[in-house]
């Protein structure tokens, strides 16, 4: 099948094109045609080794290839180009940095088979109802959140040694029951599964492209930890400086995460407001503003251990503010530092929620102001724990938290 160049084609858009692990002979007769008659072709080293093209059309990707994407792309500006993409190019694919860098409407699409579909149809997984978690630029960690008992989950990995560090994960957080899968070279001729439990895993490193396939399984003696907020205390490591549970879980209520918004914890402590922020959807980003070092480098390892490595940290508040603005403001430290709630309150947007806690007197009497000022709720909090006394149970209370929020109107 021929496709015509003519001078229409001089503003063609980009051509993404999907490519298995079966490389040309994967793909249809018209994606091998637009292939042959484009100017330039970019891709891996992998990918542009399939094709039979000629070499001088052929571009390998630099690396990085973010911080060149765009300037590689406009050297062939008014040629047809054309960008090799691993299965579906908008499925944690260079289609999606693509269309972020130049939008929707400068491209053109040919989606394959993602590494989703293709695991779900080895394995008889249904794709509405697997989670997928891409550790391709990301710490083997980010998997944690993901967790839970009978959930499938499938991890995008970076090479060949990423089985032998999720299966570690597993083992450490008390899913080692797990039945897991490598699944190699998905759709291409030397496809290959191993699977095996993850306590008893003692398969030899494979082949670099691949993903992992997990089937929970937890084990009830290990400490259960959901997405839903109020980690028990017990997960957070540091010098003690933690927002309790309970209060935790009201606090991120007041907050109220969506998917892809931006959180601002200021006087982050032990980081948990940040962190179960984050933790409640994968889209979800979060800053946090400590002024003491050994707070910040707790901060990372909760972050860290935690399942959400990408928590940026930052130093005090208000001199580090800038950069992405946020979508909600926590202030659970510095409340009473000199013009720190309007700071805050000037960085938000309409729409904007800005939560702060108190359990001094002090700091209580200025939200009363706050609330004379920006308007918004006050709330106030009282929790007792039952603990031991003799042999008996008795009701100790925690420190009383007075909570102010308000909406920027």
């Amino acid at each position: 099948m021929a496709v015509a160049k003519d001078a229409a084609l001089m503003h063609h858009p980009i051509e993404v094109i999907g490519i298995g692990a079966d490389g040309w002979d994967g793909l249809s007769e018209h994606t091998r045609a637009v292939l042959h008659a484009a100017d330039v072709v970019f891709g891996s080293a992998r990918q542009l080794s399939t094709l039979p093209i000629a070499a001088y059309r052929l571009r390998r990707w630099p690396s990085p290839l973010l911080p060149a994407l765009r300037s590689s792309i406009e050297e062939f500006d008014g040629r047809w180009v054309c960008v090799l993409a691993s299965g579906d190019p908008m499925f944690h694919g260079i289609g999606v940095s693509l269309a972020r860098e130049f939008g929707a409407s400068r491209l053109h699409v040919i989606p394959a088979a993602s590494s989703l579909s293709l695991a779900c149809a080895r394995l008889g997984w249904a794709v509405h109802a697997t989670t997928t978690v891409n550790i391709v630029n990301a710490a083997v960690t980010t998997i944690s959140p993901a967790l839970f008992d009978r959930a499938h989950v499938l991890v995008l990995s970076r090479d060949e040694h990423t089985p032998a560090h999720v299966v570690e994960l597993l083992r450490r957080s008390g899913f080692g029951g797990s039945s897991v899968t490598v699944l190699e070279q998905l759709g291409g001729p030397a496809e290959r599964l191993v699977t095996g439990t993850a306590d008893k895993w003692s398969h030899p490193v494979g082949d670099a492209l691949n993903v992992v396939a997990i089937e929970c399984v937890s084990d009830p003696t290990y400490q259960r930890l959901t997405r839903v907020p109020g980690l028990p205390d017990s997960a957070y490591s540091g010098d003690g400086q933690l927002t309790k549970s309970e209060v935790r879980s009201l606090t991120l209520s007041a907050l109220a995460p969506a998917p892809g918004e931006h959180l601002w914890d200021v006087g982050g402590g032990s980081g948990s407001i940040a962190i179960e922020w984050m933790r409640t959807d994968p889209s979800c980003r979060a800053t946090v503003f400590e002024s003491i070092v050994g707070r910040r480098e707790q901060i990372e390892s909760n972050a860290s251990a935690l399942g959400v490595p990408a928590l940026r940290v930052l130093g005090p508040a208000p001199d580090e503010f800038g950069g992405d603005p946020p979508d909600a403001v926590f202030i659970g430290g510095g409340l009473t530092q000199d013009g720190m709630v309007d700071a805050c309150w000037e960085q938000l947007g309409r729409g904007g929620r800005l939560t702060a806690n108190a359990v001094t007197a002090e700091s209580e009497a200025l939200l009363l102001d706050c609330v004379s000022r920006f308007g918004g709720t006050l709330r106030k909090f009282q929790i007792y724990r039952g603990e031991p006394l003799g042999t008996f149970t008795s009701w100790r209370p925690q420190l009383p938290v007075a909570q102010w929020s308000a909406v920027k109107s």
